[in-house]
């Protein structure tokens, strides 16, 4: 890996078998190709951002670094460790948080911390202390022993921002973070990013989003239909035009040249 890289994609092909009322829809299709020979970096105390439309590929890309799904080609090594041959030892290194993640509504943000700490391997005496401090982060010290199921959708969020970070990560992945969130707990889960950054985390951040990508991002990469269309950094990007212009230019293009 090159000085300061954390992340390195090579290649990354996946591909899905559509269900049959799908395949309708998409004229026969049968294959659905969701991330196509896509490659790029991120680097050490940055944030990355992924670009693009729903359904361009960005969260089938986070869940192959996250090693939740194989592609069928290509790697993705994080600092140096092989997502394809080595996943248990990517988890141990990374957070990651999504909105799949579904946490059952009996359970309490106590509760949670706590199982996921013993996951991680967290000592007693750490958990309590990240504990104390995450939770009194984002107000969740209120309502510690309050079931989720009671919890509004933006606590709910917050709950699940600490749990992916319950060991420290160095590298987090998150997959659209404020989406579905009211602006003030929105502005919460931003600040707290450029807080990792500053803390010298590493994080790479999916979304379609322009501002957010603009508030936060280091470096982008924009992506459609699965292939990579730009990546360059935030500054170069929007030299001459702002990110949501530039995202169309290159989305007019990229669909003319495929069409």
């Amino acid at each position: 890996m090159q000085e300061n890289e954390i992340l390195r994609v090579e290649h990354l092909t996946k591909t899905f078998k559509l269900p049959l009322k799908q395949q309708k829809l998409e004229g026969g299709v049968k294959i659905k190709t969701a991330v196509d020979d896509l490659s790029f970096s991120s680097f050490k105390g940055e944030i990355f951002g992924l670009l693009g439309p729903n359904g361009a590929g960005k969260t089938t890309t986070l869940r192959i670094l996250a090693t939740l799904i194989k592609p069928d080609s290509g790697d993705a090594f994080i600092d140096g460790v092989s997502a394809v041959n080595n996943p248990y030892g990517v988890r141990g290194k990374i957070g990651f948080l999504t909105s799949e993640l579904r946490l059952e509504d009996f359970f309490t943000p106590d509760y949670l911390f706590d199982f996921f700490s013993e996951l991680h391997g967290v000592p007693h005496d750490l958990r309590n202390e990240r504990k104390r401090s995450l939770f009194a982060r984002f107000g969740i010290d209120k309502f510690a022993e309050v079931k989720l199921a009671n919890l509004s959708t933006g606590m709910k969020q917050k709950v699940s921002i600490v749990i992916s970070i319950v060991h420290d990560p160095d590298f987090i992945i998150f997959d659209e973070p404020t989406n579905g969130l009211d602006v003030l707990t929105a502005k919460t889960v931003t600040d707290y990013l450029s807080e990792l950054r500053a803390d010298g985390k590493s994080i790479i951040l999916s979304t379609h989003i322009f501002s957010l990508a603009e508030k936060l991002c280091d470096r982008v990469g924009v992506i459609i239909d699965g292939k990579l269309a730009a990546l360059d950094t935030l500054s170069a990007l929007t030299a001459e035009k702002n990110l949501e212009d530039k995202f169309f230019d290159l989305y007019s293009q990229a669909k003319g040249e495929r069409a």
